[in-house]
């Protein structure tokens, strides 16, 4: 039996800060809440027709999931005149119902807009899913102009129930979800601990071992990423000083982090001690403190240097312990709250925006959706659009546009199959086939954020539910669903590699140069002698952009992708992600009194790989290389401090663009850390 800590533990294990529970919790009730007014209202004041509920409905997932404002005042603004859109929409689709043509070319109009209304920002983003939806379900249930003072209400009742949710109900708090996510923090902390301690007691580390720690440091790093974005920062984003209490959480969540990472490195090099890893499981003082006598005397020697990355594990734990244990009591209340404003930036309506080059594109991958839906069915091929629409949705390439379709078809396909099964069980089942289509939303939208597929999956079964309860469920009519939508997914394929086409290369070329800025203001940052907040806060940036890289190579080493190499992709992602811990490294070891005129020289070196290299951006990842294999030397992180990482910085990067010579397992004699992907 599962306590009830233990399934909370799980929960935060999987779900840092609980923000998919939300999210599955807020659109789920939106909805009910929203339904149930709605039916009230039909009952005891006026009678609503069908296309009151679909929009209320609808927006309710709208406004659930496209309404990102800062602040609850602003999304009450947004969600406001996302109802004025929905109406001026829905009664061009009502005013336009006996002229489909025209109607259907006002449609691609509309679509047109309301894409490219992301150039300004979240709420151009959020009213234009409002308007694209509205115009959606007013095609679909054709209200009649007479009927829009009370088709209106769905839409209302949406925005003020979902507004009414999010910011009462469950309010977004910053200071409850940091707890939560610093809780995660330690938690898998202690699973890499745990995987340590198995691996000491086994005295070695094989290539399964290290894919294993590989996972667990890659699901560290998105819990510690997920933390720091809720430390407040100075508008600036650099911290005043060290004194501030903002600042002191954040070195010690970075230290967490380096001290994993680094003990993670060294135990590749040398497995720790059984008993040096349980005393930091148990926080045993007595142990630790023999521990750290025994380590003086072990200079220069491989156990060392793990025993004293698990030593610095180990207090860097400890402070942890003690940063949750205040934030428990005290709430963060001495961490002052920042008012975040939403960055401006210029409206460009040009083709060299990406946005409006999107907009062309779902625009025409739409238009290509209406024509072959609508030889396929007059009254259905709004899913063939609906698809269309939605594969571009949050992709940057072509690629990234391809797998969403991929997995919206193969969602789909499954869900239906999953659906129709289920619908046949439930059909003399009423209670139960409400409650499994409850369920299945909220599962929906709890996996939005990390498996579109698995999205699609649900909302296809409760599609099926909802058309059994009609009594309207066929079988004809679930395969013209798969079939309208493997016509949007395609038609959005082929206009993304076609038309206007944001290459998966560009998209890298741009996160790669992006990682290349930040790394040379890291070192120019040093040279001059800046405080350590400011090269944790640059170095920090550097962590997010390689971030940016790993999700624009994605396509790269996909299946179905021209690359067939994907282990050729890991190795460069391992170069990256090399670069980026040493780069911690030095943020953390260094101190402006190291900074002598034979550190900058070093510096100036390392700028002058960087400014040799950087413009070839991602060639480096078509690069041929042997394979790495592992060595003995270990990483004297403790003795050559910030210049170990500058050298470790300027050797590594060279391994990005290799030459015939510089092809070998490791540059300049030193090991690249802090994992060998293959």
């Amino acid at each position: 039996m599962i306590s009830g800590f233990e399934f909370r533990d799980w929960l935060l294990a999987n779900d840092p800060a609980l923000s998919r529970l939300r999210m599955g919790t807020r659109v789920t009730l939106s909805i009910l809440l929203s339904f149930t007014i709605l039916l009230l209202i039909h009952l005891l004041i006026v009678p609503l027709p069908t296309a009151s509920y679909g929009l209320g409905i609808v927006l309710s997932i709208e406004g659930g999931v496209a309404v990102r404002d800062k602040g609850s005042a602003s999304q009450l603004v947004t969600r406001l005149l996302g109802c004025l859109a929905s109406l001026v929409v829905v009664g061009i689709a009502a005013a336009l119902e006996s002229q489909r043509v025209l109607s259907d070319f006002v449609f691609l109009l509309v679509i047109f807009l309301a894409s490219s209304a992301r150039v300004y920002g979240p709420r151009g983003f959020a009213i234009g899913m409002f308007a694209f939806t509205s115009y959606f379900m007013g095609s679909y249930f054709h209200p009649t102009i007479g009927e829009l003072p009370v088709v209106l209400i769905g839409p209302v009742v949406s925005a003020l129930v979902s507004h009414w949710v999010r910011a009462v109900l469950l309010p977004d708090n910053w200071r409850r979800d940091l707890l939560r996510s610093l809780e995660s923090v330690r938690g898998r902390i202690n699973q890499i601990l745990f995987k340590l301690a198995a691996l000491a007691a086994d005295g070695k580390v094989d290539e399964a071992d290290r894919q294993e720690l590989r996972q667990l440091e890659d699901r560290l790093k998105e819990v510690v990423l997920m933390a720091e974005s809720f430390i407040p920062r100075p508008p600036g984003g650099a911290f005043d000083g060290a004194s501030a209490p903002a600042a002191e959480l954040a070195i010690r969540l970075f230290d967490a982090h380096l001290a994993t990472e680094s003990a993670i490195v060294l135990s590749y090099q040398s497995p720790p001690s059984f008993v040096l890893v349980h005393a930091v499981i148990e926080d045993d003082k007595a142990v630790l403190s023999a521990q750290e006598k025994a380590v003086a005397n072990m200079e220069g020697q491989p156990q060392g240097e793990t025993a004293r990355a698990l030593l610095w594990l180990g207090a860097a734990r400890r402070q942890l312990a003690e940063t949750i244990d205040a934030g428990r009591r005290s709430d963060f209340a001495e961490i002052a709250s920042v008012e975040e404003a939403s960055p401006s930036t210029p409206i460009d309506f040009s083709l060299k925006n990406p946005l409006m080059r999107s907009a062309l594109q779902i625009t025409l991958a739409a238009a290509i959706a209406m024509t072959l839906g609508l030889a396929l069915s007059r009254e259905r091929w709004f899913w063939a659009v609906l698809a269309s629409f939605l594969v571009f949705s949050n992709t940057n390439s072509r690629g990234d546009t391809a797998i969403k379709a991929l997995q919206r078809s193969i969602g789909t396909l499954f869900g239906i199959a999953f659906g129709l099964v289920l619908a046949t069980l439930l059909t003399h089942h009423l209670a139960v086939a409400i409650a499994v289509s409850i369920v299945c939303v909220f599962l929906a939208f709890y996996f939005l954020q990390i498996s579109y597929a698995t999205m699609t999956f649900f909302i296809s079964i409760v599609l099926c539910l909802v058309y059994g309860m009609m009594g309207v469920l066929t079988f004809d009519l679930l395969k013209l669903r798969l079939e309208e939508t493997l016509i949007g997914a395609v038609a959005g394929t082929l206009v993304a590699f076609l038309v206007l086409p944001a290459r998966t290369r560009g998209t890298l070329d741009t996160a790669v140069a992006k990682w290349f800025d930040a790394l040379k203001e890291l070192l120019l940052a040093v040279s001059e002698k800046k405080s350590q907040p400011e090269l944790i806060v640059i170095s920090q940036k550097i962590d997010a952009c390689y971030r940016d890289i790993t999700l624009s190579a994605r396509p790269l080493g996909s299946t179905w992708s021209i690359v067939t190499r994907p282990g050729q992709i890991r190795q460069t992602l391992a170069i990256f992600l090399s670069v980026t811990y040493w780069s911690r490294i030095l943020a953390r070891n260094n101190t402006a009194d190291a900074v002598d005129e034979d550190l900058k020289g070093r510096i100036t070196a390392d700028i002058g790989i960087l400014d040799r290299v950087a413009p070839r951006g991602s060639e480096c990842f078509l690069v041929a290389r042997k394979q790495m294999r592992h060595v003995s030397r270990h990483l004297p992180l403790w003795r050559e401090g910030a210049r170990l990482a500058v050298e470790m910085i300027g050797s590594t990067i060279e391994r990005l663009y290799p030459t015939e010579t510089q092809d070998l397992p490791f540059a300049a004699g030193k090991a690249i850390a802090p994992v060998n992907q293959e």
